[in-house]
């Protein structure tokens, strides 16, 4: 089928795009390489003309209205929608420019796949924002718990959902939300707003010293990006009209995250401690048996497993 994925040259994104052109689906990529890097893309671009060039690269904005036009022309069967401002931090300091981004962009996502008549927009949303606080009673979260977003990239992440639903009921716009949690892998840039197995790993690897902060007993659901990718594809064709959790329902403290990743890299040295970063939640899982029922989907990477190949990854680089 013909996709179209914003975000396509970013971290999930790229994997996701080796997926679907493994799958021997055409693919659009749109992504305006603020963060996102077409070395990410490297492989499937170097491939395209054995694959009669089933990839296409289009340098944009999502603000940009000309995207609209970009995807009624390239008429995509299903759009994968993942570009984003993804940094809790600067959607705290700078809360008009996330919302610029991921919610007008999530607009215009939207406007160009209605007037392409797709069939689907699949969106990334953030299971690690969207519900807030819970009550440790609550976890690991269910779809069904009160959203209560405690960050503006957070209420942007709700904001998109809302208009996700307007566009399916107003115009037959099918969709499917994946509130994901604390993904990690391979190609995870260590210096932007990447989760922390990305800044460890590049830190361990170079032995420097790692920061914990606040006192590193705060936990997240960490996922391994295949997993992530492997739902993504699966919600092309199910799912339809729902938010699923994306997650492993484990919680795992950053303490334990830095003891294993330290072991593995063979580094005998404890971490730094630094204060709790504004904005940072306590504890996070998400639980991922809706996905089971409606997408079939279920993780497979344990922690260690996927940390080994993440280090891997990044001694390579």
């Amino acid at each position: 089928m013909k996709t179209l994925v914003t975000g396509g040259a970013g971290f999930i994104g790229s994997v996701l795009v080796d997926r679907l052109l493994a799958e021997g689906h055409e693919v659009d990529v749109l992504d305006d390489l603020s963060s996102g890097s077409l070395a990410n893309l490297a492989e499937a671009r170097s491939e395209r003309r054995d694959r009669t060039n089933r990839l296409t690269f289009h340098q944009i904005d999502v603000r940009d209205p000309q995207l609209v036009d970009l995807i009624a022309r390239r008429e995509p069967e299903v759009v994968f929608h993942l570009a984003a401002q993804a940094d809790v931090r600067v959607s705290v300091a700078r809360p008009a420019h996330d919302a610029e981004i991921n919610v007008i962009g999530t607009i215009n996502v939207l406007e160009g796949a209605r007037v392409a008549r797709s069939r689907k927009v699949v969106f990334a949303s953030s299971g690690g924002t969207i519900y807030g606080e819970p009550a440790p009673q609550d976890l690991p979260c269910k779809e069904s718990h009160p959203q209560n977003p405690g960050s503006p990239y957070g209420v942007s992440k709700r904001v998109a959902f809302d208009y996700l639903n307007v566009y399916r009921q107003l115009h037959g716009l099918e969709f499917t939300a994946l509130a994901l949690s604390n993904v990690y892998g391979p190609r995870q840039d260590p210096h932007g707003e990447a989760g922390v197995v990305a800044i460890f790993a590049g830190r361990l690897l170079a032995d420097e010293m790692s920061t914990i902060y606040g006192d590193g007993e705060q936990t997240r659901d960490y996922i391994y990006v295949d997993d992530v990718v492997d739902a993504f594809v699966r919600a092309a064709n199910k799912g339809g009209g729902l938010l699923l959790n994306i997650g492993t329902g484990v919680e795992t403290s950053v303490n334990q995250l830095y003891a294993a990743m330290a072991a593995v890299a063979g580094v005998d040295r404890p971490a730094a401690n630094a204060p709790m970063r504004q904005g940072e939640l306590l504890r996070s899982a998400l639980d991922p048996g809706r996905a089971a029922v409606h997408l079939g989907w279920k993780p497979w990477t344990e922690l260690p497993e996927g940390v080994a190949r993440t280090l891997e990854w990044f001694k390579g680089r």
